[in-house]
């Protein structure tokens, strides 16, 4: 049985904390969550800014609760949705007790100075996670933990390979050793901070990153306006809303087919998700300029302050 935000009862361990996860587009940031929590809690693909939200993810031993959390990737803002996916991350930065700050083995190292500088600041421990190492040498990796060590030099450098799963063990090992002594923030059974239909989203979301290419995915927002669980079976009701009426059509195909698409991919993984049978329901609307709006963006959850 799974629980959601405000599902479940407080139950008492003695190591918990918060394991904030931070860096740039594109390294391999949710990957890395999911590997961590064992569920399918961020989504991930191979384009950047897939992560929109700061998404909590809370795995529970008999003595211990981490409660990770994946942000999006740091950038520098062109528009309101984008400076609120920058405050997730900085945020993320604020309540760390352990900051793994993921990087890889292609990108400069001082991409993004600025965000660095509040990281080497910080007085919590923070992991430097080199990921895609299997795109490296050995000489190259040499050089490049050198210059990590260089730039902050309180951090400890840890080479990874989410993709091959090398060294994720020794992260996790290394997390719990660095702990805080404390009871719980949450209960048990609790797994996300998130509720149900948030992972609705995401998963229809995820779906059209994959299969549209170029600017219509990011100009894309889903709500899901019904969500009615049954002992067997949920009907959902979702809106993939977009900026323009030219993404519409695109989002919708020749005949319906792209959309058909997407909906019937989309209910695969959300009944593998739930365990249950899913009935989905998809329609697009217009929203224009939705991504610069404060007030659209405080209507689809997004943090502007």
């Amino acid at each position: 049985m799974r629980f959601f935000v405000g599902e479940s009862k407080k139950t008492y361990m003695h190591k918990a904390g918060f394991v904030n996860i931070v860096g740039n587009p594109n390294v391999g940031k949710s990957t890395l969550m999911n590997l961590l929590v064992g569920e399918r809690i961020s989504i991930a693909t191979f384009k950047a800014q897939t992560t929109r939200h700061r998404i909590m993810g809370i795995l529970n031993t008999e003595d211990m609760q981490i409660v990770f959390s994946d942000t999006p990737g740091v950038l520098k803002p062109n528009y309101k949705l984008q400076e609120s996916m920058l405050n997730f991350s900085e945020s993320a930065l604020a309540d760390a007790d352990i900051l793994l700050y993921v990087t890889d083995a292609v990108e400069k190292v001082d991409k993004n100075a600025d965000f660095l500088e509040k990281v080497r600041c910080m007085e919590v421990p923070v992991l430097v996670l080199i990921n895609k190492i299997d795109l490296s040498n050995q000489g190259d990796l040499t050089r490049l933990v050198e210059e990590w060590h260089k730039l902050l030099p309180k951090a400890e450098i840890i080479p990874i390979s989410c993709k091959a799963k090398f060294n994720v063990d020794a992260v996790m090992k290394r997390i719990k050793e660095l702990l805080p002594d404390s009871p719980p923030y949450f209960g048990k059974d609790q797994w996300t901070d998130k509720p149900a239909r948030f992972f609705v989203t995401e998963i229809i979301r995820e779906k059209i990153l994959l299969y549209y290419d170029k600017e219509v995915p990011y100009s894309v927002e889903v709500v899901v306006e019904q969500f009615k669980e049954e002992k067997k079976s949920i009907h959902i009701n979702a809106v993939i809303y977009v900026e323009r009426d030219s993404q519409k059509g695109i989002i919708i195909g020749h005949k319906g087919v792209a959309l058909k698409k997407v909906a019937t991919e989309a209910r695969r993984t959300l009944e593998h998700f739930f365990q249950k049978s899913v009935y989905l329901e998809v329609f697009v609307k217009v929203d224009k300029g939705w991504r610069s709006s404060d007030k659209e963006l405080k209507n689809f959850g997004y943090q502007l302050d």
